[in-house]
C-alpha cells in the first residue's frame, strides 16, 4: 500500500506540487495557496516562482 503525501495543486492552471500536510484543504481538494483555494477571485497568481497560474 502506498500513502500519497504530495499531489498537484487542484487549481487547473497551477503547476505546483503540494504536500498534503501543508496544503489548504477546501471542498476536499488541496491547494498550494489561498489564491488558488479561492479560485483567484481576489488574488492573482499563487506567489510561487515559475508558476504562471
Amino acid at each position: 500500500m502506498t500513502t500519497v503525501n504530495q499531489m498537484k495543486c487542484a487549481c487547473p492552471t497551477c503547476l505546483c506540487i503540494v504536500s498534503l500536510e501543508d496544503a489548504i484543504n477546501k471542498d476536499s481538494k488541496y491547494y498550494c495557496s489561498e489564491a488558488c483555494a479561492e479560485g483567484h477571485r481576489t488574488i492573482q497568481g499563487c506567489g510561487h516562482e515559475g508558476c504562471g497560474c
